[in-house]
């Protein structure tokens, strides 16, 4: 802003102002790229250089400030090539993975003693630069080849940094602090060095240790800023020490001269809401501290927003404005700093306040109280880093809802703070801060909508001007607009606290801009609402007469006192008056009239500004006006004497001068002052007519003329004639009754006028002779007429008013009409004879009754005269006097000719001539013939034609079509033939059919027309269309035939296009016109005025539309009407739907079963979806099957048209998504419109549905080649067929036979089939009852005991290492004790290596391309990897991300949707891990109850029934491989158990627990149902195992039978033994037995130790010599195959393909049934989002979405496929197969096969493509067929829950995966598994030191180096080292 305080400077302003304006409003200096994203922003420091500086994304840019922020230079930055994995030089040889990478501007920072611009960006691991002030491109530091400690910004652009140039005071040097969020090992707030080398580096300075992991103080710094001889961090981040861990607001702050941050203190800043006090806004967006005035603020001012929830840090729009007083942060910070110097951190009745932060090992102390003085910054024996638990809390004193503030400026004026504040839609807020802490937005504006305003909002140095950045814009702004407001009045109404309105400078600025500001009265302050704009209360006169000199009385309140020497002035309009100053105001002369402005045109006074003014400075002004009332007479027309003195002005009249004045008498004569004195002429005496050129004298009535005192009375009437002044001579007489009445009588005078017209009114006025005229009314005239003017013929002279005595005056040739005074010749009595010009109609009925008009001129004076002496064609024509026109026009009415006859018009007028027309009038005689059709419906609307002869007899209009006395509309007529619309009738049948012709009648003969009962509508279907139409609607009802224009009308209208109660009130109107058969046109156009939209969203409808289709007459009782096509937009649409049947309109929905809706245009794929060029191979005799979308939604089947060429193809089955049709038996020949070339010989398959049609590809038949058949073989043939015949003819007389006893057996069947399906229901409740009450039962044993959940270290072990008998995690470390040390040592150097990236990415790639490699050794290494790593579980994530990566653009080359499908590399098997390790939480507190009990209910239920032992097949079970497809006879036993224990202690406290079993189980069956039994409190791996343990019958005191499978006593039959049961043993129920422990010590298993691998059927090791055990069934059929093919899927088709008798299958069905509640309840918990989905799930498909996008995968069923393989897939299938991988049970044969078929169906469930079933499909598929869809549906719901749910940052799962690592590095050793590791680096040593030695960046690290020296270590391997 220009600041002047003379007026020059004013004026100046305003020019720029008005230069800056354009048509959409003011115009700042802007800076906009669009090729770029702004992200901060400095000044230089001297503000009159003025430049600005931009660090951008790739840019920077240098601004000149002070013209425009035109652009002086810019550099470019990037991109760059560049990784964040490499270290800077990056080149391509030592970073191959480098890539394109922009470069965003992190720091961009002054330093104002050395002049140069600091900037930092994020890529090259976030190094600097020093630049010069003046040119940007000039770079004046840059480390070429930089140190960790020299890289400064984050190099990641999502994570925070902000920094601080501070000067010592020493002068010295110059140092840069930084706060920096996480991204690797570097501090979070560092010093640096500015001014002396080496350049950026914290070496030798200060930086903030942090003792714990820098990941989980994850800092997001907002800003940083210096305040005496401190600097301040302002950041938020976690608050990790509550149980929350929600994200706080922190104020740090250090010491200048502090070099080791001992006095670094943090405390928490908690902006609170004043309304709601449980509610705090967290996240800190930006912050200012308060400058102004010259003076250092004392105030912080802050915005924060509010996080959404502990998983999220990004803020929502609720945001609130705190103010922080900076001395009481401080007096905070010293107090925790006393605390935790002197008390150890902790407050009386309070607990610890005080505490050491960033788990650094130290604490608070208890140091003497001189400390505090003595070390005020700390020392090296003070406690450090310190926080304070007590936040300094703040109210906050703005807030809104409607955007987040992001932005935040101060600036302090007169002791008021007023603040700017930016939000995310691109807003700027100014803010009014009192000091009583009152705050008020007095202004908003928008510098770009939607893009949020940039934090870096700046004020220049003396606060004039506000630069505001957005991510593409910098705007410079004033301030404030004070000269904006003209006027004092727009000046204090704006309200902004910088501006007020300077009196006596006449101008709205702010208060150090006015000269006198200071003092009272001077400057009036916008923001004061009390305050108002000097005015004139009151003046002493308010009008005078123009050129009148007087003095004036002017009031101003609050008038500011001058100075001496100073006067103010009065100034009416221009001309300035002197002023001289009163107690209330100033007194002011008034001015002469050349001094004041001229008086318009029309006007009789002018209004003119009366204005007081200091020097050019109007002060105040109101109106003031100047009259002249010699205008006043001139604009007083015709009485100016009235005019003058009913002025508003006062004015007078002077007679004898003809003037109007403003003074009070005339000079001479009378002096008017009443407008009822005035002389004047009021009226015209006797008739004012007066016929033009006779002598006549005009006598007039005037007043007051004695005021005149003339004594000659000499006086002349003036008439105005065609802008004539006509002038007679006048005499005057006064009236002897009344003393003020004259009478003027005009002077006998000849008056005419020229123009055409009967009367001329002529303006008539009195003037004294030679003189003035007279005050006359406005409507004195006198009329002059003419008879000769519109009368040209004799009948209509002679038919003027009498009142103007006009005749008919001449000789024949030359007669005229004129005034009867004025006639010289003879004066005509009687006219010439009649002129016929023209007839109309010239036809009629014979019958007579055609009015026939007559035009022609001397037609008559009346009627009376033509009366009876009017023929046409001979005949008489009755004249109608109504219609009659004096001498023009005879209308009359013919009458009966007799006959058909044609003739002249003749007129005989009385006492005149007779007149003969020239045109012929003919009689004729219509015929009518035929009509067409001969019915319709009684509601009309039929078009009707009549055909005959001569039907265009008499007027068009006159002829009317009548059917039995209903009308019937005509819409054309031709001679012969006659169209009408027939209207509606009251009864049905037949009905004659007349016209008239005007009065006569012609009836039709012989044909009547019928009236039919109404169509009518009964029902309409189907109620869906496609969007394109062209569906059939079936219109069904009665009388439908006689419908001549059938039509389906479809309206859309928008949703909500009237409110609700007019739209009802309009739908019923419909309705009743509906009912009544009416058209409802009406009504629908109304509406669609209704919804008049000025611009309508595309893909949206605003207004009405409608469209209709050509119905079709099938039959009486059927209409088919094809649907019309409409927009994509009818399906938000409302649709309504009417069938026009004529007249009669029939809505749908009271015809139709339900609303008519319009569905999406259905989709079908080509058949050959691979190659839709090439042909499809048919195979004669199958189907064709043609896949689509949207199939089924609005047809059906049997409407859809499918042909091959010229060949239909019978459409069969229609879904969804599939066509099947029946082709042509052969291949169809090509369409004719086809040419047979190439390809195009093949026959072309095409679908039609409705209006669409489909070409799918061409149809090519497989058949293969003919043979030549020889004639012998043909005969054979024949003769063979013979034979065949007669065999058939004899098999079907059996088949017949025998078909009535198949149908009786059939019906045998089909009783036993109910019979079965309602044993099978009743078998499935009975099963789920007994279940259910067995589980709660176990529910209730497991509150004392709980889930048997392994621990971490077990799951791992079972997860990781699946395969192997001792994982690395139980074994120690295999090395002799002499070396263990040194092997030790270098363990952890290669523990270290794997922190390495390159490294480790390197070692996996070369291992995995060696052959040797194989995938078991991928799996191992991958586990192996897993467990080194498990301590640095966010680094393993990191290169699992890397690696997925890889393994992404590996697959989307080939084909995407086969990745992760198996476990063919290393990162399959690390993301299945790393899935297990992170969802380990979940299943235990989560899915992992649910899956126990399922399991547990398949156990339980499967032991109710028996189970073989040798080929593991059972009663119940859900697999049907594992079916027992045998009646086995079994009861069940209740045994009474002796435990071990019991036994042991020698009988005397025995105690015996109930069990049941089986008396088929066999003796180890048994032993696992007692162990199961009787230990059930016992986790599986504390029990003891079976083989240690002796089942013993005890029968009675001393019989002890020791039972067991085989024995003696065995049964053997041939080759097979059987394995002894108790039914064998004949033990009885409730028997007492024993599990007592084995005297051998060689029994197979002394522990419960995991074991992993297949499980063996005891069939197989039975085997040896020659012996076959078996237990309820022989297995024969699998003894005779080979060991591998058992159980193989050739085997389980061949079982199926025999036939399985139903009652079997039904136990699968029962055991279904019964499992169905804890199968839902697994699936429930698994794919649940009602609960918070895993992290790790989240991030890792949002990392999956996330790579889709990056390689352009927009197919959702490889996203689908890619997450399913990921987590069903990796973790939830190898988990329900494996329950033992969790819980510490047992499991068996039998139960793996239920928990297969259950996790092949959850596996079936997340699979998008549909499994078509049949009859050979797998049982187990069948037996979840239904429930399949609905599991499909809960996994796409899941999936699109979690992608909706808020994104999981890096920070978070960082978060997560730490604390998982703290939590269980105890479980975790991880030495062995490197030396695991290391035997595989050993075996690869050769391959791995190449890799390593050809990469550049390896070699810059020393990898190989490194890796020999591990080597050495471990294997004291001799190297070339």
């Amino acid at each position: 802003m220009i600041h002047g305080k003379a007026l020059n400077s004013t004026l100046l302003l305003l020019f720029i102002l008005i230069i800056f304006a354009t048509a959409n409003g003011r115009s700042y200096p802007r800076f906009s790229r669009n090729d770029s994203e702004f992200q901060h922003l400095v000044l230089h420091p001297d503000s009159s250089v003025g430049t600005v500086y931009v660090g951008a994304r790739d840019h920077l840019f240098q601004l000149d400030g002070l013209d425009g922020l035109r652009l002086e230079q810019e550099e470019i930055t990037g991109p760059v090539s560049d990784s964040k994995e490499c270290l800077p030089p990056v080149t391509e040889s030592n970073c191959p993975q480098a890539r394109r990478t922009s470069n965003h501007n992190k720091l961009l920072l002054v330093d104002p003693k050395a002049l140069e611009l600091i900037t930092c960006g994020s890529v090259h691991q976030g190094t600097c630069q020093k630049r010069s002030l003046a040119s940007i491109r000039k770079v004046l530091f840059s480390t070429e080849r930089p140190v960790d400690t020299q890289y400064v910004a984050a190099n990641d652009p999502s994570v925070s940094t902000v920094g601080l140039v501070v000067g010592h005071h020493s002068g010295e040097r110059t140092v840069m602090y930084v706060g920096r969020g996480y991204t690797a090992s570097h501090p979070p707030i560092s010093t640096r060095h500015l001014s002396s080398e080496p350049v950026f580096s914290y070496e030798e300075t200060a930086k903030l240790a942090v003792a714990g992991r820098l990941s989980e103080y994850d800092h997001h710094f907002v800003t940083a800023f210096r305040r005496r001889t401190y600097v301040y961090f302002l950041f938020y981040r976690r608050d990790i020490k509550s149980a929350s861990r929600e994200y706080r607001t922190y104020a740090a702050r250090v010491c200048l001269n502090d070099t080791s941050y001992y006095s670094y203190v943090e405390v928490p800043l908690v902006c609170r809401s004043p309304s709601s006090p449980s509610r705090t806004y967290n996240l800190l967006q930006a912050a200012q501290v308060g400058q102004g005035a010259g003076r250092e603020g004392e105030d912080l001012l802050g915005v924060f927003s509010i996080r959404s929830s502990s998983t999220n840090n990004n803020p929502l729009d609720a945001s609130a404005l705190c103010v922080y007083p900076l001395d009481e942060l401080d007096r905070h910070i010293d107090s925790t700093r006393d605390l935790c110097y002197t008390q150890d951190g902790r407050v009386e009745g309070i607990g610890e306040v005080a505490y050491i932060e960033y788990e650094v090992k130290s604490s608070c102390a208890n140091l003497p109280l001189n400390t505090l003085k003595a070390y005020p910054c700390g020392s090296d024996h003070t406690p450090s880093p310190m926080a304070s638990r007590m936040p300094l809390e703040a109210k906050a004193v703005w807030h809104t809802s409607a955007a987040r503030l992001t932005a935040v400026a101060v600036s302090v004026r007169e002791g008021h703070s007023i603040a700017f504040l930016g939000d995310s839609k691109g807003t700027l807020h100014k803010v009014y801060l009192d000091q009583d802490g009152q705050v008020e937005v007095y202004a908003n504006t928008t510098i770009q909508p939607n893009l949020p305003i940039n934090s870096d909002l700046i004020l220049d140095q003396n606060g004039a001007h506000i630069y505001i950045m957005t991510k593409t814009t910098v705007e410079k702004r004033p301030v404030a607009e004070c000269g904006d407001h003209l006027d004092c009045q727009s000046c204090l109404s704006a309200k902004d606290p910088y501006c007020g309105w300077c009196v006596l400078e006449g101008r709205c600025g702010q208060r150090w801009e006015c000269q006198r500001g200071s003092v009272k009265g001077q400057w009036l302050w916008s923001f004061n609402q009390t305050q108002q704009c000097l005015s004139i209360q009151h003046l002493s006169l308010y009008n005078i007469s123009r050129g009148e000199k007087t003095d004036i009385m002017v009031s101003v309140e609050g008038l500011p006192s001058l100075g001496e020497g100073e006067a103010y002035s009065c100034f009416f309009q221009d001309t300035e008056t002197p002023a001289s100053l009163t107690n209330t105001g100033v007194t002011c002369s008034t001015p002469d009239a050349t001094g004041l402005p001229p008086i318009g045109h029309g006007d009789e006074f002018v209004m003119v500004i009366l204005s007081l003014r200091f020097l050019n400075v109007t002060v105040a002004e109101t109106e003031f006006t100047f009259y002249n009332c010699s205008l006043v007479q001139q604009l007083s027309g015709r009485r100016p004497c009235q005019g003058c003195v009913s002025s508003p002005w006062g004015c007078n009249w002077c007679i004898h001068q003809h003037v109007c004045t403003h003074k009070p008498t005339c000079s001479q004569g009378v002096t008017i002052y009443n407008q009822n004195e005035c002389p004047c002429v009021e009226r015209v005496q006797d008739s004012s007519l007066l016929p033009v050129n006779v002598e006549r004298k005009i006598t007039l009535v005037g007043q007051h003329l004695n005021l005149f005192q003339d004594e000659n009375l000499e006086y002349e009437c003036v008439l105005d004639i065609e802008n004539q002044s006509v002038v007679v001579d006048a005499s005057v007489e006064l009236d002897a009754t009344q003393q003020s009445v004259f009478f003027i009588t005009c002077q006998p005078h000849q008056y005419a006028y020229s123009a055409l017209m009967e009367e001329y009114a002529a303006m008539i006025n009195v003037r004294r002779k030679n003189n003035f005229l007279i005050d006359s009314t406005e409507d004195l005239y006198v009329t002059l007429f003419n008879c000769s003017v519109g009368r040209s013929d004799c009948s209509r002279c002679r038919t003027a008013d009498p009142k103007y005595g006009c005749v008919w005056c001449g000789g024949a040739a030359s007669s005229h009409c004129i005034y009867q005074d004025s006639c010289t010749d003879e004066i005509k009595h009687t006219c010439p004879a009649p002129v016929i010009h023209f007839l109309d109609p010239v036809s009629g009925p014979v019958e007579g009754g055609t009015v026939v008009t007559i035009s022609g001129s001397n037609l008559g004076q009346r009627a009376e005269d033509i009366q009876n002496s009017v023929t046409v064609a001979g005949v008489p024509c009755s004249v109608i006097h109504s219609r009659y026109e004096v001498s023009s026009r005879i209308v009359c009415e013919t009458t009966s000719s007799g006959g058909e006859k044609s003739g002249q018009a003749s007129v005989k007028v009385r006492g005149g001539g007779l007149g003969l027309s020239a045109q012929i009038f003919s009689f004729q005689d219509p015929i009518l013939s035929s009509i067409f059709p001969q019915r319709g419906p009684k509601a009309g609307g039929s078009s009707l034609t009549i055909r005959g002869r001569r039907l265009g007899t008499g007027h068009p209009s006159e002829v009317s079509v009548l059917i039995e006395g209903v009308p019937c509309v005509v819409l054309n007529i031709l001679e012969d033939q006659i169209s009408c619309l027939t209207r509606g009738s009251n009864r049905t049948g037949e009905h004659r059919i007349t016209v008239r012709f005007g009065g006569a009648e012609r009836h039709l003969r012989g044909l009547v027309y019928h009236y039919t009962p109404n169509p009518n509508i009964t029902t309409a279907a189907p109620s869906k269309s496609f969007l394109s139409g062209g569906r059939i609607i079936r219109v069904s009802g009665q009388n439908l035939d006689v419908v001549q224009e059938p039509k389906m009308r479809v309206t859309l209208s928008p949703p909500d296009t009237l409110p609700p109660r007019r739209r009802r009130s309009i739908s019923r109107r419909n309705e009743g016109s509906l009912r009544r058969g009416h058209d409802p046109q009406g009504p629908l156009k109304r509406w669609r005025r209704i919804v008049p939209e000025a611009d309508c969203p595309k893909g949206t409808l605003c207004h009405v539309k409608q469209y209709e289709s050509r119905c079709t007459v099938n039959s009486s009782s059927l209409i088919l009407c094809p649907t019309p096509s409409v927009g994509p937009e009818a399906r938000r649409a409302r649709v309504k739907v009417h069938f026009l049947l004529d007249s009669l309109h029939f809505d749908f929905s009271t015809v139709g079963n339900e609303a008519f809706s319009y569905e999406p245009n259905p989709k079908l794929y080509s058949l050959n979806q691979n190659d839709p060029s090439k042909p499809y191979h048919h195979k004669p005799g199958s189907i064709i099957s043609v896949e689509g979308e949207n199939l089924d939604l609005a047809i059906y089947k049997h409407e859809v048209e499918a042909r091959i060429g010229d060949g239909v193809c019978s459409v069969k089955t229609l879904t969804h998504n599939h066509l099947y049709c029946e082709p042509p038996a052969q291949q169809p020949s090509v369409t004719a419109s086809k040419k047979p070339d190439g390809m195009d010989s093949l026959p072309e398959f095409t679908v039609k549905m409705g209006n669409l049609n489909f070409s799918l590809g061409r149809v090519q038949y497989d058949s293969q080649a003919q043979s030549t058949f020889p004639l012998e073989a043909q005969v054979g043939v024949g003769v063979g067929a013979s034979i065949v015949a007669l065999i058939v003819l004899i098999i079907v007389l059996i088949y017949r036979r025998k078909s009535k006893q198949a149908m009786r057996d059939y019906k045998k069947v089909q009783i036993q089939l109910e019979n079965l399906e309602t044993s099978v229901r009743d078998r499935c409740k009975k099963e789920f009852t007994d279940l259910m009450t067995e589980m709660m039962d176990m529910s209730s044993d497991l509150v004392g005991s709980g889930i048997p959940f392994l621990d971490y270290r077990a799951y791992a072990e079972r997860i990781f290492f699946p395969g192997h008998q001792e994982s690395p995690l139980r074994r120690d470390l295999d090395v002799p004790e002499s070396r263990r040390q040194t092997v030790e040592q270098g363990l952890v150097q290669l523990s270290n290596l794997l922190n390495s990236k390159l490294f480790l990415t390197k070692f996996i790639h070369t291992l995995e391309v060696q052959r040797t490699f194989s995938p078991r050794d991928r799996a191992y290494v991958a586990s192996l990897l897993t467990v080194a790593l498990h301590g640095k579980l966010e680094y393993f994530t990191d290169i699992l991300k890397t690696l997925l990566n890889d393994l992404v653009e590996q697959y989307v080359a080939k084909n995407p949707k086969l990745m992760l499908r198996r476990t063919e590399s290393v990162v399959e098997k690390l993301l299945t891990n790393w899935m297990s390790i992170c969802l380990f939480t979940f299943l235990r507190e989560s899915a992992g109850e649910s899956f126990y009990m399922l399991f547990r209910a398949i156990k339980h239920q499967v032991d109710k029934g028996p189970v073989d032992a040798v080929t593991g097949k059972a009663k119940y079970t859900l697999n049907d491989n594992r079916l027992l497809r045998e009646d086995v006879e079994y009861r069940t036993l209740t045994l009474n158990v002796v435990t071990p224990n019991a036994a042991a202690s020698g009988g005397t406290t025995t105690q015996t627990v109930p069990a049941k079993v089986l008396d088929c189980d066999t003796i180890t069956q048994v032993k696992e149902k007692l162990l199961e039994q009787t230990w059930k409190g016992t986790s599986f791996s504390q029990r003891p195992h079976i083989d240690s343990l002796h089942l013993e019958w005890r029968a009675g005191v001393a019989g002890h039978l020791i039972l067991s499978d085989e024995d003696l006593t065995s049964v053997v039959q041939g080759s097979w033994k059987r394995l002894n049961t108790l039914q064998h043993y004949k033990v009885p129920d409730g028997a007492t037995v024993a599990l007592v422990p084995r005297n051998t010590k060689h029994h197979l298993h002394d522990s419960h130790d995991y074991m992993p691998g297949e499980k063996t059927p005891m069939l197989d090791d039975g085997e040896e010599g020659g012996v076959k055990l078996w237990h309820l069934v022989k297995a024969s059929e699998e003894s005779e195959l080979p060991k591998h093919r058992r159980g193989s899927l050739r085997e389980r088709g061949g079982e199926r393909a025999k036939a399985i008798p139903e009652i079997y299958l039904t136990r699968l069905l029962s055991m279904k049934g019964t499992l169905q509640k804890f199968v839902d309840d697994l699936f429930t918990a698994i794919l649940s989002t009602s609960r918070p989905v895993p992290l790790a799930v989240k991030y890792f498909f949002d990392l999956l979405d996330e790579q889709a996008l990056q390689h352009n995968i927009t197919d959702p069923e490889t996203i689908h496929i890619w997450k399913t393989n990921s987590l069903p897939l990796r973790f939830w299938i190898n988990i329900l197969k494996n329950p033992q991988f969790i819980f510490d049970v047992q499991t068996s044969d039998h139960v793996d096969a239920v928990l297969s078929v259950i996790a092949q169906t959850f596996m079936d469930s997340c699979t998008i493509a549909d499994h078509k079933l049949g009859r050979d499909s797998p049982i187990n598929k069948l037996l979840y067929a239904r429930d399949i869809p609905r599991y499909k549906q809960m996994v796409e719901r899941y999936y699109a829950d979690i992608r909706q749910t808020i994104s999981a940052s890096d920070q978070e799962m960082n978060s997560a995966l730490a604390e998982h690592s703290r939590n269980y590095a105890a479980e975790v050793n991880c030495l062995v598994a490197l030396h695991e590791l290391y035997k595989y680096i050993n075996k690869y040593y050769d391959q791995i030191i190449t890799a390593l030695e050809e990469d550049s960046t390896a070699q810059k690290m020393q990898l190989g180096y490194r890796l020999q020296q591990i080597a050495a270590a471990v294997e004291n391997k001799v190297t070339d080292l």
